[in-house]
């Protein structure tokens, strides 16, 4: 798993596998800012989450490794 914030964006993508070049399938989007991205066997394979700032607990930014790139 890896865990990508963009400060600028204030979005955070985790990523719960490596995700190849159109190998999202399906997107839904839970709440204005939280959104799951679903492979082609509707396994979940990453969850982007939006205003990151705003609705994570700051002590987990500590505690996680940040990459400028996403995967």
């Amino acid at each position: 798993m890896k865990v990508t914030y963009d400060k600028e964006a204030d979005a955070m993508y985790i990523y719960l596998k490596k995700i190849e070049a159109g190998e999202v399938e399906d997107t839904i989007e839970l709440n204005e800012n939280i959104i799951l991205d679903f492979d082609k066997d509707k396994k979940l394979i990453g969850i982007e989450i939006l205003n990151a700032s705003k609705v994570i607990p700051q002590s987990a930014f500590s505690d996680m490794t940040v990459s400028a790139q996403a995967l």
